[in-house]
């Protein structure tokens, strides 16, 4: 399944009675679409006048892009309740996955059956599953290094930006070649679309066999033609 805030508000209020003895207060809770974490944290500080620094605005945000066991999602939830636990109390743990922690994490654990651990960022495999499929259209640059590296870069699809990137890229000195193509392929969805002088690099046979049925273009310094 994947996480709803409908699904969210239902299991904070079930865990906070059960695990937290209903002491956490209401916190925002969100869905967010993210894909590098599973569950996410956060508060703001403010310093008193006398010094004084107060943790506030407490809120947990759990991704909604991942396809998960109900009970992934449920200790996912928990995981971030420990957390606003420990800050809403005024505790100081050792690090942010310290003995304080620990020690709830364990005690959860045992006495509830479940199985929340330190660490539930995305795996490489989640990841993946929560890349966008459906077709839709880029300009791909595909860029050849002199060290025999091949990087591959989304751009938004403006004279502008294309023959601003194919400039900076080329002055760089460490290029040898770039081509441009338009397609609709979706696995490159999974690659940020901005016109940052950078690529994500890739095997050249990792990348070409989904730039099959792509539309060579023709970047030049003052204009470009599809």
């Amino acid at each position: 399944m994947k996480a709803t805030l409908e699904f969210v508000e239902e299991r904070f209020s079930r865990f906070n009675a059960l695990c937290f003895d209903g002491k956490l207060p209401p916190i925002p809770l969100r869905i967010s679409n993210a894909r590098t974490y599973l569950g996410l944290s956060r508060y703001r500080k403010r310093r008193g006048a006398d010094g004084s620094v107060e943790l506030y605005a407490f809120s947990i945000s759990i991704s909604g892009r991942f396809d998960l066991p109900e009970s992934e999602i449920e200790d996912t939830v928990i995981h971030e309740m420990i957390h606003c636990y420990i800050w809403i109390s005024g505790r100081k743990d050792t690090s942010a996955h310290g003995r304080l922690f620990r020690d709830m994490m364990e005690r959860i654990n045992r006495e509830h059956g479940r199985h929340i651990t330190i660490s539930h960022r995305s795996t490489p495999q989640e990841r993946e599953q929560a890349v966008d499929s459906r077709p839709r259209p880029h300009v791909v640059a595909l860029v050849s290094f002199k060290d025999g590296r091949t990087g591959v870069k989304v751009l938004p699809c403006t004279d502008r930006s294309l023959v601003r990137y194919r400039r900076g890229v080329m002055l760089s000195g460490k290029v040898t070649d770039i081509e441009f193509y338009h397609t609709d392929n979706p696995w490159f969805n999974r690659f940020p679309c901005s016109s940052a002088l950078n690529v994500i690099y890739k095997k050249r046979e990792e990348i070409l066999p989904h730039l099959e049925s792509a539309s060579p273009l023709n970047v030049g310094y003052f204009s470009v033609k599809r």
